[in-house]
């Protein structure tokens, strides 16, 4: 039976390191709050350790899902990181979204171990975690991205290898770019609709059909028109996101102008109190607006 490391149980890492657990491989979870490990391996049967070098300890896959550059380097690194632990050849898989700099950095220090990393950052939401649906995009070793490949399967819908390390955070970052400007799209298409006096729904139903269609109109619009907005991933998290978009662009020289916009956009809905909100509550700046 494959032994596998599972580090960081929050919304997403939880259910699919249960998903792996309910696939037969045999799951040791660490997370920073112990009490969290503690109840997943009840749950699901598997194995909770103090430490990311206890959890990664014998395994042959390490799989993280944390919450930025620091939290990564925090379980990584260190005389209790999962890299202190990490037996010859192991694959470190990163499914956090981080920066490419800290991948690059951890990428060299597991290569220096005699390990491997792959930085393999997630979309789908909480949904498609639960669902075992999410899109994988990774970057790394191919070799290593064909070991890892069956683990990650288990709860992803599409796993595709882009490039060398850093490509799947790059690719992360055209998905989070394209989904500030739908987002925002699709809120004032919304907003207009109700300050037309049309019925939202109905709209939708008609325009979802045609080239206005999306996943963020799919799946987001009947709780954008009923004003709830904790389906998904946080405001807070996605300023994270788009910060290192942002960042990235500076560097490469790339322009990202509505991305820029969009990303203040959020910070007034920070302000209005929605940080924890989902991405969705953009229409709630517009619906302040008057």
């Amino acid at each position: 039976m494959t032994k596998i490391a599972f580090l960081g149980l929050g919304v997403m890492g939880g259910p699919m390191a249960g998903h792996l657990q309910k696939a037969g491989f045999d799951v040791t979870v660490y997370n920073r709050t112990a009490s969290k490990a503690d109840a997943w391996a009840a749950e699901y049967g598997g194995s909770a350790a103090a430490t990311p070098r206890e959890a990664a300890a014998g395994a042959e896959f390490v799989m993280a899902c944390v919450g930025n550059d620091d939290d990564l380097r925090s379980v990584c690194l260190g005389a209790d990181g999962a890299f202190a632990g990490m037996g010859a050849q192991a694959v470190f898989v990163d499914h956090t979204t981080v920066s490419a700099k800290v991948t690059q950095e951890l990428h060299t220090a597991a290569g220096d171990a005699g390990n491997y990393f792959i930085d393999a950052p997630i979309s789908g939401g909480q949904a498609g975690a639960e669902n075992g649906a999410l899109s994988i995009m990774c970057g790394g070793d191919e070799d290593a991205f064909k070991r890892a490949l069956p683990v990650m399967e288990v709860y992803s819908k599409i796993c595709r290898r882009i490039g060398d390390s850093g490509a799947g955070q790059m690719t992360k970052m055209c998905n989070q770019i394209a989904i500030a400007g739908l987002v925002q799209g699709l809120s004032e298409a919304l907003h207009f609709a109700q300050k037309a006096g049309l019925d939202g729904r109905a709209v939708v139903e008609v325009i979802s059909q045609g080239a206005a269609g999306s996943w963020q109109m799919a799946n987001r619009y009947e709780t954008m028109l009923d004003d709830h907005f904790d389906h998904g991933f946080a405001v807070d998290w996605m300023r994270k996101d788009l910060g290192i978009c942002l960042d990235t662009a500076n560097e490469i020289d790339a322009s990202l102008p509505v991305t820029a916009l969009v990303d203040q956009f959020y910070h007034d809905v920070q302000k209005l109190g929605g940080g924890r909100w989902d991405t969705s509550s953009l229409i709630k700046r517009l619906q302040a607006m008057g």
